[in-house]
This record gives structure tokens, sequence and C-alpha cells, in this order.
């Protein structure tokens, strides 16, 4: 009885002592380049009838700038947070194109998904600059919002979101 309750006894500390270890708060890279291809890959060429709705958006590079270390900084980390969470909301409000490679489109979707979960640890960084960053990506993905919600009209209904992926394929790692 007494050599089960000390093994008992060891593997609850065993235990405690596991899971009151801090996980650590950081993005996967893997993951990251996995959505950009997917991105990249999920909706084909742009199509040609939408040439002239092509709209051209400065990308916020001010948002992601690092120092060149190669660990990426909170603000930069917190930044890339940020931009999962708009482009999950971007790809949750509209109806997605039926052309596009609907495999890809829900593996994307999930995986932006779990590294917004992974990831929210990073909502609570406190860093100094953020807030310069966190302007920059609001005016841009309110205007990719914009030009989404004015292009709705027939001939871009089902191909409106490749203004999107071009913008965003600038965001997640070239």
């Amino acid at each position: 009885m007494a050599i089960q309750t000390i093994t008992w006894m060891s593997a609850f500390l065993c235990l405690a002592q596991v899971f009151s270890m801090p996980m650590p708060c950081q993005l996967q890279g893997q993951l990251v380049r996995t959505t950009h291809n997917l991105l990249r890959d999920m909706g084909g060429h742009f199509p040609l009838e939408c040439l002239q709705e092509n709209v051209f958006m400065a990308f916020p590079a001010t948002s992601f700038a690092t120092s060149g270390a190669p660990q990426l900084s909170s603000s930069a980390a917190k930044a890339i947070y940020e931009t999962l969470k708009n482009i999950d909301t971007l790809f949750g409000t509209d109806e997605l194109p039926t052309m596009w490679d609907q495999q890809k489109l829900e593996y994307f979707q999930n995986i932006i998904y779990r590294q917004i979960e992974e990831s929210e640890c990073m909502s609570s960084v406190d860093t100094s600059d953020y807030p310069i960053r966190a302007e920059g990506l609001k005016t841009y993905f309110g205007n990719i919002a914009a030009v989404l919600k004015e292009k709705v009209g027939y001939r871009l209904k089902t191909n409106r979101h490749f203004v999107l992926i071009i913008s965003l394929h600038r965001i997640i790692l070239p």
C-alpha cells in the first residue's frame, strides 16, 4: 500500500511540475510558411476580367519592421498575431469563391485559426512601439475591407477575394 501511495504521489508531483512550466508564446514558422503557400496556391491566377478592379494598397512595412536579429521582437510577433486575426475576420465574413480549391481553403482557415489560438498569449504582451504598428495594420485591413465591400458588383461576386489574396500575399512572409 505504501509503495502504491508513493508511486501515485510521484506521478502527481511529476505531472504538477510539467504542467506548471510556462508554455512558449511564439509563432510556428512552419505554419506561417504553410499558410503563405496555401494562400498563394488555393485561388489560382488573378482573373483577367478583374484586372481593371485591381486596387493598389500600400503595405504597412513599419508594422513588421525588425531589428535584423534572428529572434522576432515581441511587438513584431504581436503585429503578426493581429494580422492573423484580421485575415481570419476577412475570410470569415464573406462568401468565398466556389472555384477555389476548397480543401486548400479549409486547410488554410484551420491553420490560421490554430495559429491564433496557439499564439493568443501574444495579445497580452506589452510593447512600447506596438501602437504605431497596430495603427498601420488597422488602416491597411480597414482599406481592404472597404475595397471588398465596395467591389461587390455582379462581375466580382465570386472573384473579389483575389484582391485580398494579392494584398495578403505581401503579409505572410515573402
